[in-house]
């Protein structure tokens, strides 16, 4: 009876080692077209060429988070913006999205990579903030105001009996500006620009 254990124990490991290897491939090729199709949306454009995918790290409020930036250009050459990956903490676990800035920095669009919010409910951010009224940002300029919720001081509807979860992703869509303005801004003034801007995500008060 041992052998015969220990036999179907090597059997079903190396057989979940095999399909773990045929599937791996197809797997990454669906991640990727899935991440180059995000970015087109959050950049609300079908043709254009991703120049650079840039990982930083900085520390906001004590903690470090990480950031994927890629950058576009448009078939001609020219400068469009980047999407942003960003991740925070929702209501049920890590909440990452991809947001598009243009070239100036206003919110083009943004879509929901992965959630573990409440079905019906926090799960509702992957269009709310997209729709008319006080709920949406796009087109919003971070730079002149942050993005928070009504009941924080804010001018941003939070999506109805899900606070933290809307909390969260203004939070993401924050700290992804904040590495999108250090990526691309430059000059004497950027450094304190972007001091203000994280020194706002930490303590949640508005621009001057």
């Amino acid at each position: 009876m041992v052998i015969v254990l220990v036999a179907v124990a090597v059997v079903s490991g190396g057989l979940l080692a095999w399909i773990n290897h045929a599937t791996e491939g197809p797997i990454k090729e669906q991640d990727e077209l899935a991440l180059a199709n995000g970015i087109k949306s959050v950049l609300a454009v079908e043709e254009l060429q991703v120049t650079s995918n840039d990982e930083i790290k900085k520390t906001i409020d004590n903690k470090e988070y990480s950031f994927i930036i890629h950058k576009a250009n448009d078939m001609s050459g020219n400068f469009i913006g980047a999407a942003i990956e960003s991740t925070t903490l929702g209501f049920g676990g890590d909440l990452k999205v991809l947001v598009g800035f243009d070239a100036e920095g206003k919110i083009l669009g943004y879509t929901i990579l992965q959630h573990a919010e409440t079905p019906g409910l926090g799960a509702k951010a992957d269009k709310w903030f997209q729709k008319d009224g006080k709920g949406s940002i796009i087109g919003r300029d971070i730079k002149t105001k942050l993005l928070s919720v009504s009941k924080d001081g804010g001018d941003i509807d939070a999506i109805t009996a899900s606070t933290i979860t809307s909390r969260a992703f203004l939070k993401a869509i924050n700290q992804a500006y904040a590495a999108y303005y250090d990526q691309n801004i430059d000059g004497c003034s950027s450094a304190t620009k972007q001091a203000k801007v994280e020194d706002e995500i930490s303590s949640e008060t508005s621009c001057e």
